[in-house]
């Protein structure tokens, strides 16, 4: 792992993200970047466009171990090409919305990842079986290299996991006293602290809107954000969560946010969170 550590702390790699982040960020309109997040399904999209790729460059591995495959492999090879403009345009919305770290890693991958689709086209410009079947075989090490990368952003960095998936789990079951709702603001978000799980609370007179405050997407601070139109906006990646419910109205979040219910007794909010514990 002390390549990948050093891929993470490469600060040359910076040079290629701020371009690459601003192109990503260009994608209009905003429905479209949330269709290419997920934010729909509920899920990342990316890490299933690939299989489409991987799988059918695996396929014309398999073919080109025995001779005379060579025009069912520049099929399955083509295919790939193909399935591979859906799965680069996930990615690279993705990863516009990651931290530095991720995104260096991430140059290194979307590199590997050009490198293979590269190796692939010139496979099928190739007139001799055994230039093209060699070039195939470079394509896939290219893109299992690239494959090892995305594994690395995904479960040593954390990159498309829900943030928020711990919360019901450090969450005690039963309703929980927040204090007083006189003593916060109307409208505006307020931060609190239900023993080590920090809430959002927007009051909405003598009630309010309870969220987990983490976003789901890479844990920025949701009552830092701005509230509009019953939802509030994380500062960090700009994700969109409905107050009422916690569902996303606008990525890169995918996930929605646990959403607490709420009462008020005596003039003290309490809050319960169903499916605690």
């Amino acid at each position: 792992m002390g390549i990948l550590s050093r891929l993470e702390n490469a600060e040359v790699l910076d040079r290629a993200v701020a371009p690459g982040q601003k192109a990503a960020r260009r994608l209009r309109p905003r429905a479209f970047r949330d269709i290419l997040h997920g934010t729909w399904w509920g899920h990342p999209v990316h890490p299933m466009l690939v299989q489409a790729s991987v799988g059918a460059w695996l396929s014309a591995g398999v073919l080109d171990l025995r001779p005379g495959n060579d025009r069912a492999a520049r099929r399955l090879a083509g295919f790939g090409l193909l399935a591979s403009a859906p799965a680069v345009l996930a990615g690279l919305t993705d990863w516009a919305e990651q931290h530095e770290q991720q995104m260096r890693v991430g140059v290194v991958h979307a590199a590997t990842n050009t490198a293979a689709i590269g190796l692939y086209g010139a496979s099928l410009a190739a007139r001799a079986a055994g230039k093209s079947r060699a070039l195939r075989y470079a394509g896939l090490t290219a893109a299992g290299l690239g494959a090892l990368l995305g594994g690395h952003i995904s479960f040593r960095q954390a990159g498309g996991v829900n943030h928020a998936e711990e919360v019901p789990h450090l969450v005690e079951p039963g309703w929980h006293a927040l204090g007083p709702i006189a003593g916060l603001p109307d409208g505006r978000p307020a931060r609190r602290m239900l023993g080590e799980v920090p809430l959002l609370i927007v009051r909405r007179g003598d009630d309010a809107d309870v969220l987990a405050d983490r976003c789901s997407h890479l844990s920025g601070p949701l009552s830092d954000g701005e509230v509009d139109d019953g939802c509030v906006t994380c500062p960090w990646h700009g994700s969109v969560f409905r107050l009422s419910d916690g569902a996303v109205a606008h990525g890169p979040a995918t996930a929605p946010q646990p959403a607490f219910e709420t009462d008020v007794r005596d003039g003290v909010l309490r809050v319960r969170l169903p499916n605690a514990g």
